[in-house]
């Protein structure tokens, strides 16, 4: 018998996929959205998280993003 999950596929570069992995792990156990890491760019992870990856993305861009003093 078949298993099958509906996810999202994420691919991207390793400090990416590390940065997502890492963000799973700081949550709570009732909220952890990765299902399987495949490989070191390419994870597997539930649908609903899409959004809550997006922002956490961004909110990490815009932290470390640089801006020329005036």
């Amino acid at each position: 018998m078949v298993n099958a999950t509906r996810g999202l596929f994420i691919s991207c570069d390793i400090p990416m996929a590390q940065f997502i992995i890492n963000y799973n792990n700081s949550l709570p156990q009732s909220q952890k959205f990765i299902i399987h890491v495949l490989d070191g760019t390419h994870l597997f992870v539930q649908p609903h998280a899409a959004e809550m990856i997006k922002s956490a993305i961004s909110e990490f861009r815009d932290q470390n993003s640089y801006e020329k003093p005036a």
